[in-house]
């Protein structure tokens, strides 16, 4: 199998050379929390496979719903055409969405969504008389996927850099990232500090700018760096005051990964409306991912019944959205969605989430006493282990020497899936996991992180 596929598959995020010395790992089957190889040896999937798998891998209410819509209707094109289980995730995604998110655009894939969102917003403000509005502001740090337009959102980074003269030229504006803050400085108050830059940013730029995107609370990709949610609330203000569109890519940290239902919900209100719900609703927001339980690819962007009208006319008026992707709204995709609706909704899944993330920083105190270890931090289900030499964020380990692939390696020697983010190493298990299988997953990761940091 590791012959057959090198031989063919050109895998992702892949240096391929990497594969004459680092084995493929050939996977069977997979059930619950767990992957397992062709020699019966078992992987603890802490990752929840680029972190899709919220319910763990085949889980008998996905698998039982996709049986059935399988009986009835695999696919349909969605132009001129609709079918039950795309109208029912419709409906029950405005739901549970923010108020006021009430249209429901899909596509197949995380970038897709972005695409669709930052087309979107650009053709709004054609269609509203105000074409001068071409660019967008995005934070460094960023990451909102592959595809052009998507990755020209990102910041600076080895996945962005090579691709320079092809992409859009966004407004990048200093993330408000809290691992960067100063001694002594709280996590609200670097919140404010670093908003100024977004504020001067509009203030120069909202003429020309359609909309400010932003990954709430967790730049996953970007090393799972974290900020306060105070950001969001004065973000929200702010486009609102400039006149700017706000997508939220909740792609990562939707469905519960954050501690609620969306990230966009841990907004805190205003000053001047203390008594609000806490919680902002973004002009877009993006989801993939857990939306359909990591079984199958989907994605959809919601937005608001004003930007929609935007684009209601006679056909002569050429203000059609005129987007597609074959796969849209797939009926199999849709109802592994709405049976992944139903898990979150019929259980408790967020109070347990809660106690078990509460558990995962329990268990993590030995690794936040290594040397080597700058800083542990977590946001609801996902924790994050920043490595650096003498525990100092001034002097992290060189690139080149990996000590996060050695983790990767030690993990997989005991059984377990820990794939780093250079330096940083972090959890992002699948629900169902148990608190002896995080005791397990934290214990590989110190041994694992004491041994790459050595010498």
């Amino acid at each position: 199998m590791m012959r057959r596929s090198l031989a063919h598959v050109w895998h992702p995020c892949t240096q391929m050379k990497d594969h004459e010395w680092l084995p493929l790992v050939p996977i069977k089957r997979a059930e619950g929390a767990w992957l397992e190889d062709f020699e019966g040896k078992r992987y603890l999937d802490a990752v929840s496979s680029w972190w899709t798998n919220i319910f763990g891998h085949r889980h008998p209410v996905i698998v039982e719903q996709l049986k059935q819509q399988l009986d009835t209707l695999d696919h349909i094109m969605l132009g001129g055409f609709t079918h039950e289980p795309v109208v029912e995730l419709s409906e029950r995604l405005v739901r549970l969405a923010p108020p006021g998110l009430t249209r429901c655009f899909y596509g197949d894939n995380g970038s897709s969504a972005i695409e669709i969102a930052l087309k979107m917003s650009f053709h709004y403000w054609q269609n509203a008389g105000k074409p001068a509005k071409k660019r967008f502001i995005a934070l460094t740090g960023g990451y909102h996927g592959e595809t052009l337009g998507a990755l020209a959102m990102g910041g600076p980074s080895m996945y962005r850099d090579t691709y320079a003269p092809l992409l859009l030229q966004p407004i990048h504006v200093r993330s408000p990232d809290c691992y960067e803050r100063g001694a002594g400085a709280s996590w609200e108050d670097h919140t404010r500090q670093m908003f100024r830059h977004m504020e001067l940013a509009l203030e120069q730029h909202a003429h020309e700018t359609c909309a400010v995107i932003v990954e709430p609370l967790v730049q996953c990709a970007g090393g799972m760096r974290m900020y306060h949610p105070l950001y969001l609330t004065m973000l929200r203000e702010a486009c609102d005051r400039h006149g700017v569109h706000l997508i939220a890519d909740e792609i990562a940290v939707g469905f519960g990964r954050t501690g609620r239902l969306f990230a966009s919900d841990w907004a805190p209100p205003t000053r001047r409306n203390p008594d609000a719900q806490p919680g902002i609703t973004p002009d877009f927001m993006c989801l993939s991912k857990g939306l359909t339980g990591g079984t199958l690819p989907l994605a959809v962007t919601l937005t608001r019944d004003s930007i929609y009208e935007a684009f209601y006319d006679e056909y002569k008026s050429g203000r059609a959205f005129l987007h597609s992707h074959s796969f849209t709204g797939n009926p199999l995709g849709c109802r592994a969605a709405l049976a992944t609706l139903d898990l979150i909704q019929d259980t408790r899944v967020l109070a347990t989430n809660q106690l078990l993330s509460q558990y995962m920083w329990a268990q993590t105190a030995e690794i936040r006493s290594l040397r080597h270890v700058a800083e542990v931090r977590q946001q609801g289900m996902i924790l994050a282990i920043e490595l650096s030499k003498g525990g100092r964020k001034e002097t992290p380990f060189p690139a080149e020497e990996r000590r996060g692939l050695r983790v990767y390696q030690h993990g997989l020697e005991k059984g377990m899936l820990l794939r780093p983010l250079g330096n940083v190493i972090y959890f992002m298990p699948p629900y169902v996991i148990e608190p002896r299988e995080i005791e397990l997953m934290c214990k590989t990761a110190l041994e694992g992180i004491d041994k790459a940091t050595r010498g």
